[in-house]
C-alpha cells in the first residue's frame, strides 16, 4: 500500500493502487533493512519457514526473546550454515546478532521465547506442536504479565505500554493501521476474505468507563450468572479484546443509521437490546401482524408515532410526551409491562454468540439503563454445537436428523429425555438414538410397574406400623434426590437433573425392593406413594406427556405442569451415611465372595470402631483443614497432605497408606458431610449388619454368617492381625475360613 498525505490514507485515490515493482519472495532473503526502535541499526531479510505467505510481502519484525518460532528460526541459522546457504544466508547476517531482551514476565525471566524453548526442548523449526504451545504461552503471559524493561516505557506494563508505542510509530511515519482477519475467511462464493479499508461507523465497545461497569456486571455473582465457569471467562476474555465494532454496512437488510442514512445497522449490533421489545410486542402488533399494521395494533399506535420521547417514558421513565397520537392507558400499560418483566432473567443461546452478540447486547444495555444497572440482563446460559451419536450431523452418513422425523421415530418425550441426556456444558452435546429408544423402554416400564404395584396391588402393600429402616432410606433418598433435581435444573444442568430424578430415583427405589423382598417384608405404601409422586413431578420438566398421564392414573386433580414441586425435609445425613455404609459392605462382600474359593457357605463379617493411631491423626489433622462454612477443603488439600505426611509419618509404607485413607476419607466427606472425619461412628455397625443379615446371606448366597466386633466380642482376640488389618470403622470385612 502507499502512505498518502501525512499517513492518513493508504492512496491517493480510493481503491486505486499504484503498483511500483513486482518480485519474488526468495528475492528479499539477505537485504539489509531498518527496523523501528531496534538496538541494531541494520538487520537483514532471514527466512522463518513457518511465516504467513498470504499476508502482504510476508517480512515481519523478529523478536527472538519473546517470540520462539523467532528464536528457533535464528538459532537453526547460526547453528547449521549449510541450511542458511539454501537461501543465500551468510554468517555476517546472523552471527553478530544475539537475542536483546526487552520485557521480563515473572516466572519466565527477560527472554520468555528462550526459557520456553528450553523447557519445552524445541530443538527445530519443525517441532510445530511444540512451537505453538510455547508462541501462546508466552504471547499470553507477555501481554497480560509482562513488564517492559527499555525504552521510554520502561517499567510500564506490556499491555499499557503496547497501545502508546503503536501511537508513537504511527506519528512518526514508521508505521501504519493494518487491518486483517484474525483467522482465515472463506465467503459463500469460496473466495478468501480481506478487510476492507473503507469509511465506516464503529461502536467504541473499548471505551474504559464502559468497559469497566460491564465487567464489574458480569463478574458480580450477585448481578450475573454463566452457569459455567468457562463461559464466564469467555466473557471476561471477550470484554477484554473487545474494541472498535464496525456497526454499520451499505448493503442487505437492516435499519438505516439514524444520523447517517446511507448506511444499514449490521446485524449483531442491531441485534443487542430487542428483548425490551418483546415486553411490549403485544401492545403494539398484537397477533398475526408480522408486518406492524397499525389497524391491527391492540394498542391502536402508529408506527409513525413511536418516538424517541415516546421511547424514553417507557424505557427510560422519561417525562410523559407532550403532543403524541398513543393513548396515554396504552403507554402507562407499555412502561409497567417493561417494568414487570424486566431485567432478562436468562438468554439461553449459542457459545459461538458469547465474543459478539451476547457481550454487545451486556454492553449496549448498559449504554442505555447507564443508571439503573438492576436493568442489565441477569444470566446467559449457551451451549455447544449437536452431534447424533457422536458424530457431526450429515446427509451423507445418515445421521441428518430433523425435528418432526425424530419425533416420529422416538416420541416427543423419549426426544426431550436424549436431548437432556446430550450434555450441559459448552462441550458438543451428543444426541444418541440409542439412548431415545432406551427411554422409550424406560418410561414404558416405569409406568407399568406403578399401575401394577399403587393401582392394582396396593392392598399388597403395608399401610400401617412404624417405618423400618429401609423405609426410612428410600423416604430419605427421595428428598435428597428431589432436592439435588431441583438445584440441577435451577442451575440448567439438566442431564444431572435427569441423573438425579430419574436414574437415582430408580436405583433408590429398586434397591428398597430388592432389600424387601430378601428380608420377606412387604413395601411401606405411603413411602413408595410418596416416591412416585415425586418422580412424575421430578421429571415432568423432561417428560411432561408421560408425567401428565401418570398423574391421571396416580388420581390427582388439574394438570401436573401446574403442581408444586414436591415438599420435601432436609436430607439426613446420618441415615444416609448409615445408609452407604449398608450399601459399600454388600458391594465389598460380593467382591470377596467372587475371590473366596467355590463352595464356602458359612463367613465371618469383622466390624471395628477404632481407628489405629495413624489414621486418628490423620483425621485430626483433616479437622483442622476443613471449611465448615464453606463446607470443604482447600484446593491444594492433597498436596498439604503430602508435605505433613513428609513431615509427622517416620514409617515410609504409611506415607502411601495415608494418602490413600486421606483421599477416600475426603469423598466421604463430599458424600455425607463433616461427620464422616468422626474418630467415633456415629452409628452402630454391627447392629445394621444384624438386621441385614437375611440380605447378606440371600445376595451372597451363604447358610451362615457369624458378626464379630474385634473390639467387644471374645472371637475377636483369635482374628489374625494379617486379617484384622483390613478392617477399619465404617469398612468391615468378610473373612471366609
Amino acid at each position: 500500500c502507499q502512505v498518502y498525505e501525512k499517513n492518513q490514507y493508504f492512496t491517493s485515490e480510493f481503491g486505486k493502487i499504484t503498483c511500483l515493482e513486482t518480485f519474488t519472495g526468495d528475492e528479499l532473503l539477505g537485504l539489509p533493512l531498518k527496523a523501528p526502535n531496534a538496538k541494531y541499526d541494520k538487520v537483514y531479510t532471514l527466512p522463518l519457514l513457518t511465516i504467513s505467505m498470504g499476508k502482504g510481502t510476508g517480512v515481519v519484525t523478529s523478536v527472538p526473546s519473546d517470540a520462539p518460532d523467532d528464536y528457533i528460526a535464528l538459532k537453526a541459522l547460526k547453528d547449521k550454515p549449510d541450511f542458511a546457504a539454501k537461501y543465500g544466508i551468510t554468517p555476517d547476517m546472523v552471527d553478530p546478532f544475539e537475542v536483546v531482551p526487552i520485557i521480563n514476565i515473572p516466572g519466565y525471566g527477560d527472554q520468555s521465547a528462550v526459557f520456553m524453548c528450553e523447557k519445552l526442548k524445541i530443538k527445530s523449526p519443525n517441532d510445530k506442536a511444540k512451537l505453538a504451545e510455547a508462541k501462546d504461552e508466552t504471547y499470553l503471559k507477555g501481554f497480560t504479565s509482562g513488564i517492559m524493561t527499555v525504552g521510554p516505557h520502561k517499567d510500564m506494563k506490556v499491555s499499557d505500554a503496547k497501545p502508546l508505542i503503536k501511537e508513537e510509530m504511527i506519528a512518526n511515519g514508521d508505521a501504519h493501521l493494518y487491518f486483517e482477519p484474525e483467522k482465515r475467511v472463506m465467503s459463500r462464493t469460496n473466495d478468501e476474505c480481506v478487510v476492507a479499508s473503507t469509511d465506516q461507523w464503529y461502536l467504541a465497545y473499548g471505551e474504559e468507563t464502559w468497559q469497566d461497569a460491564v465487567r464489574k456486571h458480569v463478574l458480580n455473582p450477585d448481578m450475573f450468572d454463566a452457569y459455567d465457569p468457562q463461559s464466564l471467562g469467555k466473557y471476561d476474555y471477550t470484554i477484554g479484546w473487545l474494541k472498535e465494532w464496525a456497526c454499520t454496512r451499505q448493503f442487505g437488510l437492516g435499519t438505516f443509521l439514524p444520523w447517517d442514512s446511507q448506511w444499514v445497522i449490521e446485524s449483531l449490533s442491531d441485534s443487542t437490546i430487542y428483548m425490551a421489545y418483546y415486553t411490549i410486542a403485544h401492545v403494539l402488533q398484537g397477533e398475526d401482524n408480522l408486518n406492524g399494521a397499525s389497524g391491527k395494533s391492540p394498542g391502536k399506535v402508529n408506527p409513525e408515532d413511536l418516538t424517541d420521547e415516546v421511547f424514553d417514558y417507557i424505557y427510560r421513565n422519561g417525562p410523559l410526551p407532550e403532543n403524541t397520537n398513543i393513548d396515554e392507558g396504552a403507554l402507562n400499560k407499555m412502561q409497567s409491562e417493561f417494568r414487570y418483566w424486566y431485567p432478562m432473567d436468562l438468554r439461553v443461546s449459542a457459545k459461538d454468540l458469547i465474543p459478539n452478540h451476547l457481550t454487545m447486547a451486556l454492553y449496549n444495555h448498559a449504554a442505555i439503563w447507564d443508571d439503573e444497572p438492576e436493568l442489565w440482563p441477569r444470566g446467559y446460559y449457551t451451549n455447544g454445537h449437536v452431534l447424533v451419536d457422536a458424530e457431526k450431523m450429515s446427509k451423507s452418513k445418515g445421521n441428518f436428523l430433523m425435528m418432526d422425523e425424530t419425533v416420529n421415530e422416538f416420541t416427543v418425550d423419549a426426544t426431550r429425555f436424549a436431548c437432556a441426556d446430550a450434555g450441559d456444558s459448552l462441550d458438543d452435546a451428543n444426541f444418541s438414538r440409542e439412548t431415545a429408544v432406551a427411554a422409550i423402554m424406560s418410561l414404558s416400564n416405569e409406568e407399568s410397574w406403578i399401575r401394577e404395584t399403587l393401582a392394582e396391588g396396593a392392598d399388597q402393600l403395608r399401610s400401617s406400623g412404624d417405618l423400618n429402616f429401609m423405609d426410612q432410606v428410600l423416604q430419605n433418598e427421595t428428598n435428597r434426590l428431589v432436592n439435588a433435581t431441583a438445584d440441577c435444573f435451577a442451575t440448567m444442568r439438566f442431564r444431572d437433573g435427569l441423573q438425579k430424578g430419574w436414574f437415582e430415583m430408580i436405583i433408590a427405589r429398586n434397591e428398597y425392593r430388592s432389600w424387601c423382598q430378601d428380608l420377606g417384608i412387604t413395601m411401606h405404601e405411603g413411602v413408595l406413594r410418596k416416591w412416585v409422586e415425586s418422580l412424575v413431578v421430578a421429571i415432568c420438566p423432561v417428560c411432561p406427556h408421560w408425567s401428565e398421564n401418570m398423574w391421571k392414573h396416580l388420581g390427582k386433580e388439574g394438570m401436573i405442569v401446574k403442581a408444586p414441586w414436591p415438599t420435601t425435609d432436609e436430607e439426613d445425613k446420618l441415615l444416609t451415611r448409615q445408609a452407604k455404609f449398608l450399601r459399600d459392605a454388600l458391594k465389598n462382600f460380593r467382591a470377596q465372595k467372587g475371590k473366596a474359593k467355590k463352595g464356602w457357605k458359612t463367613a465371618s463379617i469383622l466390624v471395628s470402631d477404632d481407628y489405629p493411631q495413624w489414621k486418628v491423626d490423620i483425621l485430626l489433622w483433616m479437622h483442622d483443614q476443613y471449611d465448615a462454612n464453606a463446607g470443604c477443603f482447600p484446593k491444594d488439600f492433597m498436596g498439604s497432605l503430602k508435605k505433613w505426611s513428609s513431615t509427622n509419618i517416620t514409617d515410609k509404607k504409611f506415607i502411601k497408606l495415608s494418602m490413600q485413607f486421606a483421599s477416600w476419607m475426603k469423598k466421604e466427606v463430599e458424600d455425607v458431610g463433616s461427620m464422616a472425619m468422626e474418630i467415633k461412628l456415629p452409628f452402630d455397625q454391627k447392629a445394621i449388619i444384624v438386621d441385614f443379615e437375611g440380605v447378606i446371606k440371600s445376595q451372597l448366597d451363604l447358610s451362615e454368617v457369624e458378626i464379630i466386633s474385634l473390639e467387644s466380642d471374645a472371637a475377636g482376640s483369635s482374628v489374625p492381625d494379617k486379617i484384622s488389618s483390613n478392617v477399619s470403622p465404617g469398612k468391615p470385612y468378610l473373612w471366609f475360613h
